[in-house]
């Protein structure tokens, strides 16, 4: 009878753990062997609101990505493992957990999934050299306001031409003084 408990409280922990996978943008699995509660404690602070990082047994996490749908995880599920679940934007959470495991070398990442897509080490640390969400968006639309004003000084130079051309006919046909010419010498020579 005591096994009746500790089944539905594993049971309820695959659930929450199916939903976590299913509900991120990213996840990111870690071994965090050696860290303090402290240092777990500092990561989680790290990591920001829109990323949950969670300690969970290997049997049940394998259990929760594969009810989730996500397969080629299951040889990163070996030693203590711990799972950033990242609902924000991947390539902040992916440099956290780069940031972090530089001062802190017992942080081990091992890989994840993004998209849907199995990453390894070295993937996952590509991704945190990337540049946030807003960085790239900041340069495309600068990139497009460049565009857009060469575009109009692009229209805009014919109607400049012409109203030179215009201009210099006007002159030629006024056969009056040259802009150019001093007043005191006459036009006509």
């Amino acid at each position: 009878m005591a096994d009746k408990p500790v089944r539905a409280d594993k049971a309820t922990a695959v659930a929450e753990l199916t939903e976590h996978f299913r509900g991120s943008a990213a996840t990111v699995l870690t071994e965090y062997r050696g860290l303090t509660v402290a240092q777990l404690k500092e990561l989680r602070r790290a990591l920001g609101r829109e990323t949950r990082y969670a300690v969970a047994k290997n049997t049940l996490a394998k259990r929760a990505a594969s009810d989730a749908g996500i397969s080629g995880l299951d040889p990163l599920f070996t030693g203590p493992t711990a799972l950033a679940f990242v609902s924000g934007d991947p390539v902040e959470a992916a440099k956290g957990l780069r940031d972090f495991a530089k001062t802190h070398p017992l942080l081990v990442i091992k890989g994840g999934v993004f998209e849907g897509r199995t990453l390894s080490a070295d993937e996952v640390r590509r991704l945190a050299d990337l540049e946030s969400r807003e960085v790239l968006l900041a340069k495309l639309a600068g990139a497009m306001k460049a565009n857009l004003s060469k575009a109009a000084a692009t229209f805009q130079a014919p109607l400049t031409q012409m109203a030179r051309l215009g201009a210099a006919l006007q002159d030629k046909r006024g056969g009056g003084a040259s802009e150019d010419a001093p007043a005191d010498t006459p036009a006509e020579a």
